[in-house]
C-alpha cells in the first residue's frame, strides 16, 4: 500500500474494534494515518487502538453508538481533540440477521435499518460539518462507505441486510452530489466487499444452514465460489486496501462511485 500515502491525515472507523473494521484500522495506519477505532466495544476497540499503537502508529479508541446522534458529535469531536484532525470516515459498522421474509421480526428489521442504514448517514452528517469549510477540521477529505456485494445480488435469506446495503449505495451517491453542490470538499464513495470467511461470514453460512436453504455450510460458501469468477472468498486485506485507495489522493476524482471487491460476484 506504499503508492498510497497518507501520512498527515486522521481517520475514523466505525465498527473498528475487530473484523473487517480493524483491518481497515490497520491498513489506514500502514499508510501513515492517525486512526480512532470508533465503536461500541470497549474493551475490544481499546485493545486494537493499542495494538495500532504498538506497532507505531497514532491511534485512539473513541465510544460511538453509530445509531446515536449525540454519539456521533462526541466521537468526532474526541478524534479531533486526541488525534488533531479529521479527514477520513469509514463508516464500517454493520449488522447481518439471518432471515426468511416470511419470518420476518420486525424489530430486527428495524435494528438493521438504524445500524446499516441511519448509522453511515449519522457519519456523513458528522463529517461534512467537521470537514467542510468552517468546521472543526475544515480541509476537506473522503467519506468511505462499506456496503456488500449483497447490494448487487440476489441471496435467498439477507433481503433486510440487502436492502440496507442498497439504500447505502443510493446515500452514498446523493451524499456526494450534497458535498460537490454546495463546496465542503468531501468525496464520498463506498466499497462492495464480497463474502470473508470471518466471524460474520461464517454465521451467515451457518444461519442459512439452519433455514434449510442449503445442507450444509460448505455447500453454502460453495454456492458463493461457484457464482464468483475469481472462484474464491475474498480475504479481509484486500477490502481493506480498497478503503486505503479510496480515502487516498489516487481516487482524488473519485466520488459517488461504488467499488465492488468482491471477485465479480456482483457484475
Amino acid at each position: 500500500m506504499g503508492a498510497y500515502d497518507l501520512t498527515g491525515r486522521t481517520a475514523l472507523v466505525t465498527g473498528g474494534a475487530g473484523g473487517l473494521g480493524a483491518e481497515m484500522a490497520e491498513a489506514l495506519a500502514r499508510a501513515g494515518a492517525a486512526v480512532a477505532i470508533g465503536d461500541i466495544k470497549e474493551d475490544a476497540g481499546r485493545a486494537t487502538a493499542d495494538a495500532l499503537k504498538q506497532s507505531g502508529a497514532k491511534a485512539a479508541f473513541v465510544s460511538l453508538d453509530v445509531t446515536d446522534d449525540a454519539s456521533w458529535e462526541a466521537a468526532v469531536a474526541a478524534t479531533i481533540a486526541e488525534l488533531g484532525g479529521l479527514d477520513i470516515v469509514v463508516n464500517n459498522a454493520g449488522l447481518e440477521v439471518t432471515a426468511l421474509l416470511a419470518d420476518l421480526d420486525p424489530d430486527e428489521a428495524r435494528r438493521m435499518l438504524e445500524v446499516n442504514l441511519l448509522g453511515p448517514a449519522l457519519g456523513i452528517k458528522h463529517a461534512f460539518r467537521a470537514m467542510r469549510p468552517g468546521g472543526p477540521a475544515g480541509a476537506g477529505g473522503a467519506v468511505v462507505n462499506i456496503s456488500s456485494v449483497a447490494a448487487t445480488i440476489a441471496f435467498p435469506g439477507i433481503a433486510c441486510y440487502s436492502a440496507t446495503k442498497s439504500g447505502l449505495d443510493r446515500l452514498t451517491r446523493v451524499a456526494a452530489m450534497e458535498s460537490g453542490k454546495l463546496g465542503y470538499g468531501v468525496r464520498v464513495n463506498c466499497v462492495y466487499p464480497g463474502l470473508v470467511a470471518n466471524e460474520m461470514g461464517i454465521k451467515l453460512a451457518n444461519d442459512v444452514v439452519a433455514l434449510g436453504l442449503f445442507p450444509s455450510a460448505e455447500e453454502a460458501v460453495g454456492a458463493v465460489v461457484g457464482l464468483t469468477p475469481l472462484g474464491r472468498l475474498g480475504v479481509a486485506s484486500e477490502m481493506a486496501d480498497a478503503v486505503v485507495f479510496l480515502a487516498s489522493d489516487s481516487a482524488r476524482f473519485i466520488t459517488g462511485a461504488g467499488l465492488p471487491v468482491d471477485g465479480g460476484m456482483g457484475m
